[in-house]
């Protein structure tokens, strides 16, 4: 009898929850070069919901695409931050109904008493900070899974 290996999974949707700074650093790296529209961003103040809807590259396959020669994935997730006070943003037109982001990265800036600022990053200088009382961060797929249309990789240089 062998131990099982990471490749024995089922693959499966994500589904994660996030609640401090370092479950966020794990959402991060798999949001990472997400793409949107940014049409799908929606803010609900009564609500205190911020939501955006990405096109996720999909990390977690990357290695197993690559060894099976296959096609890499992007997937329609969901990335959702609840207990949001306020948004704000620079380098974002959203006046431009055609703009496309891409995210970079999400982090954590702690304040008092559990509250902070969450900081999404964007390619181009842009980025949106939300004024949050408790980080409650969700990653949520949303579709299957989809041929990436560049059929590589995103590469960052070093």
């Amino acid at each position: 009898m062998t131990d099982a290996s990471f490749e024995d999974g089922r693959e499966a949707p994500l589904n994660l929850g996030a609640e401090d700074g370092d479950d966020l650093q794990v959402i991060s790296t798999l949001a990472q070069d997400a793409i949107f529209p940014v049409t799908e961003m929606t803010w609900k103040p009564s609500q205190r919901r911020f939501a955006l809807l990405l096109n996720r590259f999909r990390w977690e396959d990357r290695d197993a695409a690559a060894r099976r020669n296959r096609s890499f994935e992007r997937v329609q997730a969901v990335l959702m931050f609840d207990s949001v006070l306020s948004v704000a943003s620079q380098g974002i037109d959203r006046s431009d109904q055609d703009m496309i982001l891409s995210l970079l990265s999400v982090d954590f800036e702690p304040g008092e008493d559990g509250a902070g600022h969450v900081l999404l990053t964007l390619a181009g200088d842009g980025a949106i900070r939300l004024a949050v009382e408790a980080l409650d961060a969700t990653l949520k797929d949303v579709t299957r899974p989809y041929k990436a249309p560049s059929g590589h990789a995103p590469h960052h240089p070093e």
